[in-house]
């Protein structure tokens, strides 16, 4: 089966609602039989699933699923937005600006846009609301700050990402801060870009003081605490990935016991969840591990670049248009699904052309957030209105424009100036 008939055959597989990691699994089994006979891709299918599953690196996506939803168990999401709130709330917008921020720390801790917009829609809008906040901008903020969380490190699409493509983890995570950082300070000049002109009559809060700014902090610092305790050793190189996700967890334990909320029945919860988020990731990632043999025995790879430099394409010219895919597929899969199936397929291509398979993953990473909140159909858009039923969609699409404005910024900033995913090249 020759490679275009390969991917006709997995889109239809997956637009006619065939879960993503079967259908890669479908393709990548027929494709590499009609390749190589069906014994051979029996054998290489098995082992695929088999040996992937044995994979010591593939630990890390367990432990760091556990560390967030344990820290998210002990209740963090309120505490930080009630951080947030104490440190902004005098400002013109200072509930959406907190929303944004109280956003980007609690997706870093969930990994998961639309867990982080259903969480934050029930905990910020009803705030905004109560101070006179229009429900587009309230509603666009929780749904552009649920974007955050699949960059801001620990990410486990960036550690997916990695075991793909073979790149490093640790440098990957390092390459996503900065980038995570931009996306949450162009989010609050977003919030006032709404603003300006626009008329609202939100009420605004008195400024606290110092003392009770630092007071609200209490009960975010051991999380905080930990978070920076992980990172900060993957990047300064104490300790690998791997090793940081498992003291991660077990510091995430303490924390949550620390904060009253190691509960039986509670904690019984986090490990079901966790243990049915892994199976699901790593079905999806076995999959395109499959695709994956398919697409090399293929030589789909060698075609593309064949047809780039017979085209005579400008190498930026092949990074947009595979930004566009990326957004237009934005529109019906979700993020891990869509990177995982497009990744065998781009990577090979981009690397080949020069560029650096780290700065790819972020850039790839930044589209898909960028695809969640672009209408008609983003999908944090709509879980933002299947949470708040009240917020009618045209609003919504109208406050969105200001947030999707400054991510195309960002984007482009990324592929203009590709240092900026490496702190400017110093850090790794």
């Amino acid at each position: 089966m020759s490679w275009p008939i390969g991917i006709a055959f997995l889109f239809v597989l997956v637009f006619s609602g065939v879960p993503v990691a079967v259908a890669m699994g479908i393709v990548g089994l027929v494709g590499t039989a009609s390749l190589i006979g069906f014994d051979p891709a029996g054998f290489l299918f098995g082992a695929v699933y088999f040996d992937s599953g044995r994979n010591y690196t593939l630990s890390v996506v367990p432990l760091f699923i556990l560390m967030g939803n344990l820290v998210i168990q002990s209740g963090v999401a309120t505490d930080l937005y009630k951080t947030a709130n104490a440190w902004m709330r005098h400002y013109r917008g200072g509930l959406a600006m907190a929303t944004i921020v109280a956003s980007g720390g609690f997706a870093s801790i969930s990994g998961s846009s639309l867990a982080t917009t259903a969480t934050l829609a029930r905990i910020a809008l009803p705030e905004m609301r109560r101070y006179g906040y229009a429900d587009r901008l309230a509603g666009s903020s929780v749904a552009a700050g649920g974007t955050l969380g699949i960059l801001i490190p620990p990410s486990v699409i960036l550690v997916l990402y990695g075991i793909m493509t073979q790149e490093h983890i640790g440098n990957l995570f390092l390459a996503g801060l900065v980038p995570g950082l931009l996306g949450v300070i162009f989010y609050l000049v977003a919030v006032r870009l709404s603003l300006r002109g626009s008329g609202h009559a939100m009420q605004r809060q008195e400024r606290l003081s110092l003392q009770e700014r630092i007071r609200s902090l209490r009960g975010v610092v051991t999380t905080l605490a930990l978070f920076s305790f992980v990172l900060g050793g993957i990047y300064l190189h104490v300790f690998t990935a791997t090793e940081a996700a498992g003291i991660g967890a077990a510091g995430a334990f303490v924390v949550t016991a620390l904060r009253g909320r190691l509960t039986w029945p509670e904690t019984l919860r986090t490990l079901f969840a966790t243990t049915k988020t892994t199976a699901l990731m790593f079905l999806i990632l076995f999959g395109a591990m499959a695709f994956l043999n398919y697409v090399n025995l293929s030589g789909l790879t060698n075609d593309l670049r064949s047809f780039v430099t017979a085209l005579g394409a400008h190498p930026y010219a092949v990074i947009f248009a595979i930004l566009l895919v990326y957004l237009v597929l934005g529109c019906v899969l979700e993020s891990i699904s869509m990177i995982l199936l497009t990744v065998p397929i781009f990577h090979p291509l981009v690397t080949s052309m020069g560029f650096d398979g780290i700065w790819f993953g972020i850039v790839v990473v930044i589209a898909t957030e960028l695809s969640f909140i672009t209408p008609p159909i983003g999908m944090n858009l709509f879980v933002l209105r299947a949470t708040a039923r009240d917020i009618q969609m045209n609003q919504i699409y109208r406050g969105i424009v200001p947030f999707v404005g400054v991510d195309l910024l960002r984007l482009l900033l990324i592929v203009a100036i590709p240092g900026i995913v490496s702190l400017f090249g110093l850090l790794y």
